[in-house]
């Protein structure tokens, strides 16, 4: 029998390319999320998008807000809407965790990266403090001074 082959093309992971530069990220979560069908199959297509979403405590309900899953392609009158707000599956003890740190410290939830798990589609959020404009100027000098050093032991 020959291996099952995988097509390099399908989805594997959505991520939040900002997060690290405008955050410090505490701490993660898992969190399972729900879905309508047409939501999903346009997922597996690799178009969604969360980069501009967060997340939103809502009594013991957790919702995922302003990320954009576009209609699926193949869809008919019975399409999604694609900025609707999401609801995330978490355990009491998480969503007690996250709603003390947003509303007593003052952090914020983002979701860092959507993905699948087997058959499931997982989104991992993070619990982040903004960084300071200091704190991104200090970041953007390492990253020229490794930069700088990778060039200077290359030309050796």
């Amino acid at each position: 029998m020959s291996a099952k082959k995988t097509d390099s093309s399908r989805f594997r992971e959505i991520r939040n390319t900002q997060l690290r530069r405008r955050y410090l990220v505490e701490e993660t979560f898992e969190a399972g999320i729900v879905l309508l069908g047409t939501e999903v199959k346009s997922i597996r297509e690799g178009r969604a998008q969360i980069g501009e979403g967060f997340v939103r405590v809502d009594g013991s309900r957790v919702l995922l807000c302003g990320t954009h899953i576009a209609e699926y392609s193949h869809g008919n009158v019975n399409n999604h809407d694609p900025y609707r707000n999401r609801e995330l599956l978490l355990n009491k003890r998480e969503i007690r965790r996250i709603d003390q740190a947003v509303h007593h410290d003052g952090r914020s939830v983002v979701p860092a990266r959507m993905y699948f798990k087997k058959s499931l589609i997982k989104v991992e959020i993070a619990l982040c403090v903004s960084k300071k404009l200091y704190d991104k100027r200090e970041d953007l000098k390492k990253k020229a001074a490794l930069r700088e050093a990778e060039r200077a032991m290359k030309g050796r």
